[in-house]
């Protein structure tokens, strides 16, 4: 990361202190800018199960300095193979492991979603980071932005970023009250040690089972140095009216939703002791992300289903094309900057959020490298508009 090469330093405040509000800070604090992040929780616990760091991702955060660490703990899949639910037959196997670092520049990672928010953490700026604020909303003209707290408290700033998640408050501000739609679909998340798997084949690989419809599918991938094995699918569902992302499954209902799939598919679903559920939702790709000095990334501004495993990565990209473009500003260049951020990013964050939905992604053998290949340090960003 270069330093602020001649512009003023900028005061960023962050609503979200996830993955990429926190690696919107690293990258900011790396130009010479001052983030101020702002996070609902009162602190990281160990939630979550996964998250799948595609190389495009892994070269983002090593440019942030923390690829390093992140392998201490990951997992590296060694292939990215599609099967068959009934008869187990591989329609694509992609090479991954050291074959996408020499392709790519990065490996994948699969990593526990603390681990990647413990080493982000870590390279936070000292003071960066205020548990327990909950952002209600945002304030903007084009001179600056105020940023407005749950319990009243307003703080300005020369920008303000809403990495704040699908309900995000400072999208809401910005734009307007919307709803996500729900797809229809309920996915199910658990984590089981390896030698539960006995001999199943291919425990080093992203495998993913396609069903006989769309709407089930077995994925499965090695975390923590491939010691656990992560499992994901989906079930059909009419409504959806519970909050919450990692709600308590009933193992027996998803293992008879895959009973009619192949004995190595179920034998996955047979080694986890517990799920989690949640719903998935998205919006459509959206004209506009920014307004005066006010901006959004990650699943505020495109949230997406998780078939091409970019939801957290989109996120990186999005904070690392942003950082780059207010890289030299000053106060009076923030919407310029913003035009910028949002002409890099918003066609490729589309392309990705229509291709996870249509659920087609390298179900045969297809090119992967328009996803893998991007490298956010280095694309070219567009002249302001």
């Amino acid at each position: 990361m270069a330093a602020n090469g001649g512009g003023t330093s900028l005061r960023v405040g962050i609503a979200g202190g996830g993955v990429g509000g926190m690696a919107m800070a690293i990258a900011l604090a790396g130009m010479g800018h001052e983030p101020v992040i702002f996070e609902q929780s009162v602190r990281y616990g160990r939630v979550g199960a996964d998250v799948n760091l595609t190389p495009n991702a892994v070269h983002a955060l090593d440019g942030l300095g923390v690829g390093a660490v992140l392998r201490e703990n990951a997992a590296r899949p060694t292939h990215r193979i599609s099967r068959i639910w009934d008869t187990g037959a591989e329609t694509s196997r992609l090479e991954m492991d050291r074959a996408a670092e020499e392709r790519y520049g990065a490996p994948q990672l699969t990593v526990h979603r603390a681990d990647l928010l413990s080493a982000l953490q870590a390279a936070m700026p000292e003071g960066a980071l205020r548990f327990g604020a909950r952002v209600a909303g945002v304030e903007t003209t084009d001179s600056g932005a105020t940023l407005i707290l749950e319990d009243g408290t307003r703080e300005e700033f020369d920008l303000v970023i809403g990495a704040d998640g699908i309900h995000s408050p400072v999208r809401t501000a910005l734009f307007g009250p919307d709803s996500p739609r729900f797809t229809g679909l309920v996915s199910w998340r658990g984590v089981f040690p390896r030698e539960r798997a006995g001999a199943l084949p291919d425990l080093d690989a992203f495998t993913k089972w396609w069903g006989p419809t769309a709407d089930l599918q077995i994925v499965t991938f090695p975390l923590t140095r491939g010691e656990e094995i992560f499992v994901f699918a989906t079930t059909p569902q009419q409504d959806w009216q519970e909050e919450g992302w990692t709600l308590p499954g009933d193992i027996e209902e998803l293992r008879a939703a895959y009973a009619a799939f192949h004995p190595q598919a179920r034998a996955l679903l047979d080694a986890c002791d517990s799920v989690t559920r949640s719903a998935l939702h998205v919006r459509a790709p959206m004209p506009q992300w920014s307004r005066g000095c006010a901006t959004i990334l990650g699943d505020a501004a495109h949230p997406m289903v998780p078939f091409m495993a970019q939801g957290a990565c989109m996120a990186i990209e999005d904070a690392v094309v942003l950082a780059r473009a207010l890289e030299r500003a000053g106060p009076a260049d923030v919407p310029a900057a913003l035009r910028r951020y949002e002409a890099a990013r918003r066609p490729r964050t589309a392309q990705v959020q229509e291709n996870s939905l249509g659920n087609e992604w390298l179900k045969v053998a297809g090119n992967a490298d328009w996803v893998y290949g991007y490298h956010a340090w280095e694309e070219a960003l567009p002249e302001a508009a």
